[in-house]
């Protein structure tokens, strides 16, 4: 997801100016924000980190992500689940009881139909991926909570801006950062986030910030 893109959401969630940010920033001229939002300027890692402490957000949201890792992943998917809403679904499969069939003919996947499925045939994707698997897990928990209306749209959002100081691991702990309204603790789940390691940022040359 483009950085631009990215930026002007955000400072409009947080019901904040471009005058008002480039103040934060340290900007003279509000029309870099304005730049910025349009995508005709990318600014440097270090007024990105500026950007992300005035807005208050997890820096790493900010920053362009190519999915190589388990965290760059899920900045992907948060930021296509925000701009597609109706478009990406999450659910935990249950695993059929009994023995193990490595017959290919025995192993399709099946699900109820209802109204919540599309008219045509979902296509299923799963990951080998152990820890990304764990950070899906409270994404599943955090999307059931929007649907059933324990958590406002509002709550979703500053969820996955912040996240992983978010986690909670699904009630396990209690998360580094509030997000919620009231906080309220769930059991049904037990990822525990990784710390993230440093990802370098893309920046701009010859018209850099």
């Amino acid at each position: 997801m483009n950085f631009n893109l990215k930026l002007k959401k955000i400072r409009t969630f947080r019901k904040m100016t471009q005058k008002e940010l480039s103040e934060k920033i340290g900007l003279t001229d509000q029309h870099r924000i304005v730049q910025y939002e349009k995508g005709v300027r990318v600014p440097k890692k270090d007024l990105v980190d500026k950007m992300a402490q005035a807005l208050d957000v997890n820096p790493y949201t900010l920053y362009d992500t190519a999915g190589r890792d388990a965290s760059e992943m899920m900045e992907l998917l948060f930021w296509l689940d925000e701009f597609n809403p109706s478009a990406l679904h999450l659910f935990l499969p249950r695993k059929f009881p009994g023995e193990k069939c490595n017959e290919v003919a025995d192993t399709s996947v099946y699900y109820h139909d209802n109204d919540s499925w599309p008219a045509h045939a979902p296509v299923c994707m799963w990951f080998d991926y152990g820890v990304l698997n764990d950070f899906l897990k409270e994404w599943v928990v955090r999307m059931d909570e929007l649907k059933s209306g324990e958590i406002a749209r509002d709550e979703y959002f500053e969820w996955k801006i912040n996240w992983p100081q978010t986690c909670d691991g699904c009630g396990k702990y209690e998360p580094k950062k509030q997000w919620r309204s009231v906080c309220i603790f769930r059991k049904n789940c037990t990822s525990v986030p990784e710390e993230r390691s440093a990802i370098p940022l893309q920046t701009e040359q010859s018209s850099a910030g």
